[in-house]
């Protein structure tokens, strides 16, 4: 099954079309614009590694490390951040998502002793949070997080995708 799996980087136009126009289609809350396009720049710039899976040829998902985190904590201490995970629903149980994290932590050792992600709590987010967890990541200490902001114990929160925890992993263990 493993050479069915190929993972590239972002480093042309004609993908950033292939995501944009791939994601547009398959996702109702994704809209076409800017977004691949910008990941793209930034890639060339090194500010984010964005990695495309492939299975048997076909578009099967991407994902991003992040050396700016927009989460505080991260920026602050210098820890990349992998975000934006998706692997397409056709594609799970595939191992592409841990093909993916393979290739991101390897990446992320050259320069940092740790990496990070953020993930939501509710129960769409059950299997990544298992996964996570699997591989080693922990929580961070900080608690949860709404739009990378600590949540303040008694005060009310909208649980949706912008309720956070985020997750460490040490990558000299």
């Amino acid at each position: 099954m493993n050479d069915a799996v190929r993972i590239n980087k972002l480093s042309t136009i004609e993908e950033a079309h292939m995501l944009n126009a791939e994601f547009a289609e398959r996702y109702p809350w994704y809209t076409e614009g800017e977004y691949y396009f910008n990941c793209l720049e930034e890639n060339r710039q090194g500010q984010r590694i964005t990695l495309i899976a492939y299975y048997k040829e076909c578009l099967a998902g991407c994902c991003h490390l992040l050396y700016a985190s927009k989460y505080p904590y991260f920026r602050d201490n210098q820890i990349p951040e992998i975000n934006d995970l998706n692997v397409f629903p056709e594609y799970r149980r595939k191992k592409m998502a841990s093909r993916l994290f393979d290739e991101l932590e390897r990446i992320a050792s050259e320069t940092s002793k740790h990496i990070g992600l953020g993930v939501g709590l509710y129960k769409d987010y059950g299997n990544a949070q298992r996964m996570y967890m699997s591989r080693g990541y922990i929580a961070d200490g900080n608690g949860l997080t709404y739009e990378n902001v600590p949540v303040i114990p008694g005060k009310s929160v909208v649980v949706d995708d912008e309720l956070l925890i985020y997750l460490v992993k040490d990558l000299q263990k």
